[in-house]
């Protein structure tokens, strides 16, 4: 593997908690100058708490377009005519629940911050990292490789992550940027929990009838996912696959990240139709 040795200018969405925190600590540690997108003031603080000089967090919603614009004016400014070598658009949410009856608002917005956050991010950055011929690494997920039932809302919008990755990479050859999907499997971090805390608001309102029909199943893929939350590995372990499509004279145009990563990548091979469905539904424990 050939190694840039270029340390320059990266920007992290999504860095006040897990697969993001992580990255953001390891890149600064490695001599990059890291802009780390946060939500809030007690998540930049805890940020320099860990970090060198090199890290400056940065307050930025990826569904807020004046807030994109102006993050974009002050790393502009601080990195001048040197751009930006890399984007990690990591920023993400999820929420479980039958396709019958989610709330369709609730559906958009979590494509707001999944999918079209993602594309405002990168449109708004371009034109840093054409300056730098950087780099775009988008964190996907085992989802699109293995579809859980009532899984749907977060499996469609990482689904679509993947395409646009797919189409920006062609687009962007040209221009010597090159773009990454992270395929990410079972990782310890606050999204587990965030997600089954958004499930619970989201579905409170449901219709007896919804639990009528799919109660028992439901119930059985939220306690799945918790067990998946428990056995992760940890979020540090996705930072060297980010370091690899950041710095690599070529860099893959997929990631696995965790053993599951790889086994979803080989049974996505071998395990195909009816049978790949009555393997996932049995591995949940829902009797079809």
């Amino acid at each position: 593997m050939e190694i840039r040795p270029k340390r320059g200018a990266v920007l992290i969405t999504g860095t006040s908690t897990g697969i993001g925190r992580a990255i953001a600590l390891h890149l600064d540690r490695l001599g990059f100058r890291v802009f780390a997108s946060v939500r809030t003031t007690q998540d930049a603080e805890s940020l320099r708490a860990e970090a060198s000089g090199r890290l400056t967090p940065i307050q930025l919603d990826v569904t807020d377009q004046a807030s994109i614009a102006q993050a974009r004016d002050e790393i502009g400014l601080a990195v001048g005519d040197a751009g930006l070598v890399g984007l990690v658009n990591n920023a993400g949410v999820a929420f479980q629940s039958p396709l019958e009856f989610v709330p369709l608002d609730k559906l958009r917005w979590l494509f707001e911050v999944n999918f079209f956050g993602p594309l405002a991010v990168t449109q708004v950055f371009l034109p840093l990292l054409r300056q730098a011929r950087g780099r775009i690494v988008n964190v996907s997920s085992t989802a699109t490789l293995a579809v859980a039932p009532f899984h749907g809302p977060y499996t469609a919008s990482k689904f679509s992550l993947n395409g646009l990755s797919h189409a920006l990479r062609l687009e962007l050859k040209p221009f010597g940027i090159q773009v990454s999907i992270m395929i990410c499997g079972s990782i310890r971090t606050p999204i587990w929990d965030k997600a089954d805390g958004l499930t619970a608001q989201i579905t409170q309102t449901y219709p007896p009838q919804a639990w009528e029909l799919y109660g028992s199943a439901f119930r059985k893929l939220r306690d799945y996912f918790a067990r998946m939350g428990r056995s992760g590995i940890p979020p540090e372990a996705a930072a060297p696959a980010v370091v690899h499509a950041l710095t690599a004279k070529r860099a893959k145009l997929i990631y696995y990240v965790g053993p599951d990563a790889h086994l979803y990548r080989i049974a996505e091979k071998l395990v195909h139709g009816r049978l790949r469905d009555w393997v996932i539904m049995r591995s949940i424990g829902i009797d079809e």
